[in-house]
């Protein structure tokens, strides 16, 4: 039995946001590290990277059952001790999460044995915070599970803006800012992407966080246009997809197409799609981004299996 077996959610927590989280951070985990947890990343060998894709991963089976959301196993930079982190994405306040991170981390050193990095990140509004478990008796203290957190809406956006860091350009959207902020969030968000030339696969994945947190409305997507207009990089902010659900997708499908006829037909995209699935990347999110066939990238998981 797996260690995923054995956690049991009484409420329906996961949502679809904690799988955009999952997603984000399973691509650019090195990437996520740097921007929220430097010191963990300092500490860390990136070329002994191993993800749980397969047996531990957030998903849910047969009603509440819940699996850990991302379990990866590396080394500690120039050592063979070998360690596991662990990141839980929470998008909804639970008053018993510290209780449930202790269970997780029990669950995970009994099944590896070996030390563990727990992490939290919290993506919802509330001020909800706490970043250890005590048990204890008035007559004696038993123990107490410390975790490391991050509680996005306490970020300053304004923080990131300069750092070129896809996840932090994801998540600007969830960081604290006010009504007013929201079209500069946008603008700079724009910004960040030009600057970083991803490849449509991972931009997709970038402007799917960004905007599921902070989507314009007409009036302030009229009011954006006209700021970018102004500036000096205007026409390579421009040949961005201003908005994915108006312009990405279709830009995306003239990008598959491309890639297809380059390649020979549809053999690029299906190349891209493998990588995704090695990744532990949803059936779902491959066949959005590809738009490839659910029925197809199912194949081609049962082709990465035999041939792992």
């Amino acid at each position: 039995m797996s260690v995923a077996t054995l956690v049991k959610e009484e409420s329906t927590g996961y949502t679809k946001h904690d799988q955009l989280f999952k997603q984000l951070i399973h691509t650019f985990f090195e990437e996520f590290l740097a921007a929220y947890f430097p010191e963990v990343h300092r500490n860390i060998d990136f070329q002994s990277i191993k993800p749980f894709s397969e047996e531990v991963h957030t998903d849910l089976l047969e009603g509440s059952t819940r699996r850990l959301d991302i379990v990866i196993e590396t080394k500690l930079k120039g050592t063979d001790t070998i360690i596991i982190v662990h990141v839980e994405p929470q998008s909804t306040t639970q008053t018993d999460f510290h209780d449930r991170m202790f269970r997780y981390f029990s669950l995970l050193y009994n099944k590896y044995r070996k030390p563990i990095i727990p992490i939290a990140v919290f993506s919802y509004d509330e001020s909800w915070e706490k970043d250890e478990y005590t048990m204890r008796f008035p007559f004696f203290h038993v123990l107490t599970f410390n975790y490391m957190t991050l509680h996005l809406q306490k970020k300053n956006w304004r923080d990131y803006i300069q750092s070129d860091n896809p996840v932090a350009a994801a998540l600007l959207s969830k960081m604290g800012f006010s009504n007013e902020e929201r079209i500069q969030v946008k603008i700079e968000f724009l910004k960040m992407m030009a600057r970083m030339e991803l490849d449509p696969a991972r931009q997709r994945l970038i402007y799917g966080v960004f905007e599921t947190y902070l989507k314009l409305n007409k009036g302030e997507e009229e009011e954006l246009m006209k700021e970018i207009k102004q500036m000096d990089d205007a026409e390579k902010i421009l040949e961005l997809p201003i908005s994915y659900e108006e312009r990405g997708i279709e830009k995306g499908k003239k990008i598959g197409e491309q890639i297809g006829k380059e390649r020979g037909e549809q053999s690029g995209i299906k190349k891209v799609a493998r990588e995704m699935l090695k990744k532990g990347l949803s059936i779902e999110f491959i066949a959005e981004v590809t738009y490839l066939e659910k029925s197809e990238i199912q194949r081609l998981a049962k082709e990465c299996k035999e041939n792992f």
